[in-house]
C-alpha cells in the first residue's frame, strides 16, 4: 500500500515539473523575442525606417500633421510608444511633420461638391470626410458646411471636411386606374400628376373571337377616344414620380 501511495505521489510530482517547465519554456519563447520600440520622434523617415527596420520592426509613416515645434520632414509622433516591449516584426506606425501652416484654408460654402473638391485640392489639402444631408429648399450638391471653417489657423491636418447637400429621393404613388377612360382624359391626368404618357397600343383580339369579316378592313389606329383596356404599369403598383404609363385600347 506504502509503495502504491509513493508511486503515485513520485508521478504527480513529475508532473507538476513537467508543467512547470512547459510554461518556463513557452513564457521564454513570447517574451524572449520582445523588444523595446526605439524612439523614432525628430528623425527623418529614413532615419526612423532604418533603425525601425534594424530592430525586426515594420515601419509606415501614416499621417502628416502640421507642427510648429517639429521640423517639416521629421516624425511627428509614433505608435507604440517609445520603449514598449513588442515582439519582433511589429509595425511602428508615425506621424511625419509639415512644419508650421502655411496654406490658407479656402471657402467652399455655397459651392457644389465637385468644385469644393478641385479647390481643394489644388491648394494642395486633402479631402477628409464628406457627410450629406436633405435640407428643403437648397440646391443638391451644395456644401453647407466645412471644417475647419474658411480661413482657419493652427489647424492639425491638411485635410477639409465637408456637409453637401444630397438630392431628395423621388416620390413613390400607387399607379390608379385608368380601365373604362378615353386615352385623352388618361394623358391629361397623367400629365397633371407629373408622369408620362407612353406608348397606346391596339388590343389584339383573344381566342374565342367573332371571326374577322372576309374583306379586308383596315387596322384600327388608336385615337384619343380610344378606350383603354389595359395599363403598364397596373394599377396599384408601386411607381416613381416622372414614370412612364402605357395603354392599350380598343
Amino acid at each position: 500500500m506504502k509503495t502504491s501511495f509513493r508511486f503515485v505521489l513520485l508521478a504527480l510530482i513529475l508532473l507538476v515539473v513537467a508543467l512547470v517547465s512547459a510554461l518556463t519554456a513557452m513564457r521564454f519563447a513570447i517574451h524572449g523575442r520582445e523588444v523595446a520600440v526605439p524612439d523614432l520622434v525628430g528623425k527623418t523617415p529614413q532615419e526612423a525606417r532604418r533603425l525601425a527596420e534594424l530592430d525586426g520592426f515594420q515601419f509606415d509613416v501614416e499621417r502628416q500633421y502640421y507642427s510648429l515645434n517639429v521640423p517639416e520632414g521629421r516624425v511627428l509622433s509614433q505608435l507604440p510608444a517609445p520603449g514598449t516591449k513588442v515582439r519582433r516584426g511589429w509595425q511602428i506606425r508615425v506621424a511625419q511633420s509639415l512644419g508650421p501652416q502655411r496654406v490658407v484654408i479656402p471657402n467652399v460654402l455655397g459651392e457644389s461638391e465637385r468644385a469644393a473638391e478641385i479647390n481643394i485640392l489644388r491648394r494642395g489639402l486633402n479631402l477628409g470626410a464628406v457627410a450629406t444631408i436633405e435640407v428643403p429648399d437648397t440646391p443638391a450638391n451644395q456644401v453647407i458646411a466645412q471644417s475647419p471653417s474658411p480661413s482657419a489657423s493652427s489647424i492639425s491636418a491638411p485635410r477639409i471636411s465637408m456637409l453637401v447637400v444630397q438630392p431628395a429621393p423621388p416620390q413613390a404613388f400607387l399607379m390608379p386606374s385608368f380601365i373604362g377612360q378615353t386615352v385623352s382624359s388618361a394623358t391629361v391626368a397623367l400629365k397633371d400628376a407629373g408622369f408620362q404618357a407612353g406608348n397606346v397600343t391596339t388590343a389584339i383580339p383573344q381566342a374565342g373571337s367573332p371571326p374577322a369579316p372576309q374583306a379586308p378592313t383596315p387596322a384600327l389606329q388608336p385615337s384619343p377616344a380610344s378606350v383603354i383596356v389595359s395599363q403598364n404599369p397596373a394599377a396599384g403598383a408601386k411607381v416613381l414620380a416622372g414614370s412612364t404609363v402605357s395603354f392599350e385600347v380598343r
